[in-house]
């Protein structure tokens, strides 16, 4: 064993409830808010599965925001767990603005006015938070409000900047409710003067993974990765799919993403419902392609921001995006606002533990091979036949090392039967990598010889209770270890 082993071996001791933790193949991301944002409610609800904290943006301080980062940092120093931090700009959302009493009722055929200047919203005039909106918007545009409760199309555009449109279903119109453009290609930068307060706060506080909202070009997250290059800041992006044009760059926008997610909610809005179903599967189909971590989100469980028990529909949401190999599920309201957080959490680990106790496995052998027009088609090679060869000895532990997170995304992405185990010397990895399909990651440094590293690896294993003794595991890795080549051996090991 290396000399400098012990400095590995102790963080989890004494606390193997963390095993119980990871069983669950696919990653839970949950929203924090005021029903869990303390110390004691975050610890349950990772007690409970979750793997990511979202931070949304929209909402709450940057102080707020500040001591939730410490109460989850805490529970990684003394808890065995590795919860990564997800911080969600909010982006370029368009929202009216307050609202007489908080309600106005608005009938079909009614003639509003949306403008750009300040008031209290009645039905002679509703303020709009987009300054160029008659500049965007043309005549016979759809406006939808409040997730398409409300549409409205637009009949004319004043020479002072005003709207005039006709509400075409009408509701109650609350204050601060959200407005979406589905025929409209929006001027305004993915990153609004908010977002950059906010990112600089998040550099600071170094989360994890940053996710940019209505992404609707490469361009958007060439920007991000230049702004985040800039300050030395290792966060990974994720890019949010909520809006038409994404779709149309979709295959820029994940090959130069680390990764991404289905936001459904407003994806929904913007595109005819019905279209939705078939875009998720498509999407976690392309980023397995590409081993991209892909999240699944927006009213997944619902029902239980209220009630005990979710619908029967959203159990089914679940398990198909399980089925259809998404990374993660994502809980918002459910989480952030409902009454029963950490049952919310507990339900979606039974619902996802359900499905990968089967012997179901992800059926799209086409999409879980190597891609030969990969750049890295060699070292992807290897971790393919990796993932096939623990199958076939029916491994243990499929253990891989990685300085990039590449390889450990690569393995990932062949969703391989054997328990997932990655070792990087990154400390930032090891939090990052909670995000991805089945992985575990450790944080260890050592540059020995090759035959050291892994007897080291097995031993870390063994000493925290994922290995046995004559449990067979195998290894990736590149050689000579010092060169930090991509992975290029597979070796197979009965843990003594």
């Amino acid at each position: 064993m290396s000399k400098n082993i012990d400095k590995y071996l102790h963080k989890d001791m004494n606390k193997e409830a963390g095993i119980d933790h990871v069983n669950h193949r696919t990653k839970i991301v949950a929203t924090v808010g005021p029903a869990c944002d303390t110390y004691e409610k975050l610890l349950e609800l990772v007690q409970a599965g979750v793997n990511v904290f979202r931070l949304n943006f929209s909402h709450g301080s940057h102080e707020d925001k500040a001591r939730i980062i410490e109460h989850i940092r805490n529970i990684n120093k003394t808890q065995p767990y590795n919860i990564s931090i997800l911080a969600d700009l909010q982006g370029p959302k368009l929202r009216v603005g307050e609202i007489l009493n908080n309600a106005l009722e608005v009938k079909v055929g009614d003639i509003l006015t949306f403008t750009n200047e300040k008031c209290i919203g009645t039905l002679e005039k509703i303020y709009v938070s987009y300054p160029n909106l008659a500049g965007d918007v043309t005549i016979g545009n759809i406006i939808l409000i409040d997730d398409g409760k409300l549409e409205v199309k637009v009949v004319s555009i004043e020479k002072n900047g005003d709207v005039k449109v006709v509400v075409t279903l009408g509701g109650i119109l609350s204050s601060k409710k959200g407005i979406n453009l589905p025929d409209t290609k929006i001027s305004l930068p993915a990153l609004t003067e908010k977002d950059l307060a906010d990112l600089e706060f998040i550099i600071e506080q170094k989360c994890d993974w940053v996710a940019l909202s209505f992404v609707r070009s490469v361009n958007d997250i060439v920007d991000l990765k230049r702004r985040l290059r800039e300050k030395q800041s290792k966060s990974k992006i994720i890019a949010k799919i909520e809006k038409p044009e994404a779709l149309t760059n979709i295959r820029d926008i994940i090959v130069e993403s680390d990764g991404i997610m289905v936001a459904r909610g407003d994806l929904g809005v913007e595109l005819p419902v019905e279209r939705i179903p078939l875009i998720q599967k498509e999407l976690i189909r392309k980023c397995l392609h590409r081993a991209k971590p892909v999240i699944v989100a927006t009213q997944m469980m619902e029902s239980m921001i209220d009630r005990v028990k979710p619908n029967r529909s959203e159990i089914t949401d679940v398990a198909n995006a399980v089925l259809e190999g998404a990374d993660a599920v994502m809980l918002s309201g459910e989480t952030a606002t409902g009454q029963h957080p950490a049952l919310v959490v507990q339900t979606m680990r039974k619902i996802i533990m359900e499905v990968e106790s089967k012997e179901y496995r992800y059926n799209r052998s086409e999409d879980l091979k190597p891609q030969p027009h990969s750049p890295s088609f060699h070292s992807d090679a290897v971790c393919y036949n990796a993932c096939k060869i623990s199958e076939d000895v029916q491994a243990k532990a499929l253990i891989g090392m990685t300085q990039s997170g590449y390889t450990a995304f690569m393995l990932s992405s062949y969703r391989p039967s054997s328990p997932l185990y990655i070792f990087t010397k990154e400390k930032t990895l090891v939090n990052q990598l909670s995000l991805s399909w089945g992985v575990r990651a450790f944080y260890y440094a050592e540059e020995d010889s090759l035959d050291d590293i892994i007897f080291d690896q097995i031993n870390i294993l063994k000493e925290r209770g994922f290995v046995n003794t004559n449990d067979v595991v195998v290894n990736t890795g590149s050689t000579p270890v010092h060169l930090h080549l991509p992975t290029n051996i597979i070796k197979i090991t009965k843990a003594e």
